[in-house]
């Protein structure tokens, strides 16, 4: 077996605004009234997302533009490099799409990083999704189950570590060594009374990693 993973969601928690929010504020506003359905059940995640992405009408150069603007934590490059030369493997993991999320990589010239996430391609103005019901990580309402990755990482890793902030991200915490949570999953770990670290950055991931012995301290 490998020795361990640190896994990440993306949007919020790598990221600092989920790129569905610039696409609302930018191009769709109606997705304001979309997101309240969503929130309130009424709509899937992949339903949410499929619309807004498929609503944004530009060509590939400015949604690339946009996509390169997503604020990101600052330290998350560093960490990555640190996990990776102290023997982890970094996975992202993302109900959103891979195809912003390997230009963020690109820009920020961040290697040998696996992206786990729905397939996503630019095609007549828009960015679709290429999901596939035959995949055995396939979700109907997130498209990708995240809980189901991280049970596949752990007959490989000895250790697997996860970090994400919203409600998807709820389901693979229950599955991790260590779950380090921000904003709204750490009410509802809360709630689920499932065990978790409580953050604000990657830099409070990487001192508690430290502290219980996954990373020297230098």
């Amino acid at each position: 077996m490998k020795n361990w993973a640190f896994v990440s969601d993306f949007d919020g928690t790598i990221s600092l605004k989920d790129f569905y929010w610039i696409v609302i504020e930018k191009y769709f506003p109606e997705g304001e009234e979309l997101f309240k359905k969503w929130k309130a059940g009424e709509m899937k995640d992949i339903e949410f997302l499929t619309t807004v992405f498929s609503s944004i009408d530009q060509d590939e150069q400015q949604i690339i533009e946009d996509i390169r603007q997503i604020p990101i934590d600052s330290y998350i490059p560093e960490f990555i490099k640190t996990v990776q030369n102290h023997g982890g493997d970094f996975y992202i993991l993302s109900a959103g799409t891979d195809y912003y999320i390997h230009h963020i990589l690109e820009k920020y010239d961040i290697k040998q990083v696996t992206v786990l996430s729905n397939e996503g391609y630019y095609q007549d103005k828009n960015v679709h999704m290429n999901l596939d019901p035959e995949h055995r990580h396939f979700s109907e309402r997130y498209g990708i189950d995240k809980s189901k990755v991280i049970q596949d990482l752990k007959k490989e890793y000895e250790t697997v570590h996860f970090a994400g902030d919203s409600e998807p991200d709820s389901h693979p915490a229950v599955y991790a060594d260590l779950t380090f949570a921000k904003d709204a999953l750490q009410d509802i770990l809360k709630e689920k009374h499932i065990p978790f670290i409580p953050v604000t950055t990657f830099k409070e991931i990487e001192a508690e990693l430290k502290r219980k012995g996954f990373l020297p301290h230098v």
